[in-house]
């Protein structure tokens, strides 16, 4: 625990060629934060998701506002 939390820098993203989801595996249930290229389909993984506030640290380093979809 420490006295001073660390800065969040914000990052931008393609929003015309990119949407946010959250891979997720169906045996383990892991859950991957990233971006899929809509043109191609392809993931581009940024992020293990451990807990609910490191989804919401993802959101607000990249200014997500609307729901993440989920890919299985």
């Amino acid at each position: 625990m420490g006295l001073f939390k660390k800065k969040i820098v914000k990052k931008t993203y393609d929003r015309e060629h990119m949407k946010p989801v959250i891979r997720v595996s169906i045996c383990t249930g892991e859950k991957v934060a990233g971006f899929k290229d809509i043109r191609t389909g392809k993931i581009e993984e940024i992020m293990l998701i451990r807990s609910p506030e490191d989804l919401e640290r993802f959101k607000e380093i990249y200014e997500i506002t609307e729901e993440i979809a989920k890919e299985y």
